[in-house]
């Protein structure tokens, strides 16, 4: 039951790309022309249709893993530990070793389809701007950069649960608490910039454009930042993220690329004496 009803939101949006309608609703008519619109819905389809199988997949595997992956994967790190001349009685460098264990064996199983995703559906559509050495680069890099941080937190985890006797499950709601806080603030000042280059938008009109709306609404913006998103993919985002008083906004530089933010005054300027000066000379030439 737990399978279907995690794979029914998959299904349902799948069906609705299926029966939708080729053309674009009367609403966005005036934003999106016919063709726009059907390649965007046949990059969904296909999406939804490697979602849901990807996702049959991932629970036939977590179901393999409940009955019997487990058990199985934890006497591996136990064999592994006693090689070293540690016993059962060493649960965290045990748990350490099982960590990695179920971190590889997740590594392996995803790798096909991160692949296909990345480097068939993406690539077919226009969007994936990886190379295979970006690409396997990148992902060493996040295997070498996540793996101490979850052992560690997995292990202090474990050792507020056996110090914290029975009121340990406050203590561990404290803890994972304050890992959540500790790395939204660490994660994006730190552990991003590692995997992209992140630099301040420059002083112009659309900087001062934003600055203006935030203000405006009260939003406390102190940092400006466009991130180089197009060497992955060229999808636009834009996302804001911190606490309090120190909030920061970061737009991918595609945004700026594909021209979907709003150009200033000056370059529209620009555009229209050039279109004036093309003009110009095609009335010559004729």
């Amino acid at each position: 039951p737990r399978d279907s009803c995690a794979l029914s939101p998959t299904f349902i949006s799948q069906r609705n790309l299926i029966r939708s309608s080729n053309c674009p609703p009367d609403e966005v008519r005036s934003l999106i022309d016919e063709k726009t619109f059907q390649k965007s819905r046949l990059y969904q389809l296909e999406k939804s249709n490697f979602a849901f199988y990807h996702g049959f997949f991932s629970q036939m595997i977590t179901t393999a893993l409940i009955f019997g992956g487990l058990p199985i994967s934890w006497y591996l790190a136990l064999l592994a530990a006693e090689s070293f001349g540690y016993g059962i009685e060493d649960e965290l460098l045990i748990t350490s070793i099982w960590i990695v264990i179920c971190t590889l064996f997740n590594v392996v199983i995803e790798l096909p389809f991160d692949v296909y995703s990345t480097f068939v559906i993406e690539e077919r559509h226009g969007f994936n701007k990886q190379t295979p050495a970006f690409f396997v680069k990148d992902n060493v890099k996040k295997l070498l950069v996540w793996t101490p941080i979850m052992i560690a937190i997995i292990l202090l985890l474990i050792y507020i649960i056996q110090w914290g006797g029975p009121y340990f499950f406050i203590y561990a709601w404290a803890f994972v608490f304050t890992v959540i806080l500790i790395l939204a603030t660490v994660y994006p000042n730190y552990i991003a910039p590692l995997f992209d280059k992140f630099t301040l938008l420059p002083e112009g009109n659309l900087r001062t454009s934003i600055e203006k709306l935030a203000a405006s609404l009260k939003f406390p913006l102190t940092k400006l930042y466009v991130v180089e998103g197009s060497k992955r993919s060229a999808h636009s985002n834009a996302y804001l993220y911190g606490f309090f008083k120190n909030k920061r906004i970061v737009l991918f530089d595609t945004l700026l690329e594909d021209g979907l933010l709003p150009k200033s005054k000056e370059e529209e300027k620009e555009e229209k004496e050039k279109e004036e000066k093309e003009k110009e000379e095609d009335r010559k030439s004729g």
